[in-house]
């Protein structure tokens, strides 16, 4: 089961995402990042492998697509903040974007 981070799992997980971009929102709760891509097509291509991995781990991103710019927002809302699900999601799409 999936459990809220405690503060020492915070700063092993979550603060080395803060130096790739990544913020804190509502109460440190919620990891948002901008991606922004060359155009729309880029940025729904990666939208889909982000997807299939989200699927597979049963973790869904808040997200939303405007043109060639994906707004994402991860928590997990079960446990009512940040979980490691959030911190590997956040990591995958990271790398998807190399």
């Amino acid at each position: 089961m999936t459990e809220y981070l405690s503060e020492t799992a915070r700063k092993s997980l979550i603060d080395p995402l803060l130096d790739s971009g990544w913020t804190l929102e509502e109460g440190e709760e919620v990891l948002t990042k901008t991606f922004t891509f060359e155009d729309f097509t880029e940025a729904f291509a990666w939208m889909t492998r982000a997807a299939l991995w989200a699927e597979k781990w049963g973790h869904h991103p808040d997200w939303s697509n405007s043109y060639k710019t994906v707004i994402v927002r991860l928590t997990t809302h079960d446990v009512g903040g940040l979980s490691a699900l959030d911190a590997k999601l956040a990591r995958k799409m990271d790398q998807l974007t190399a």
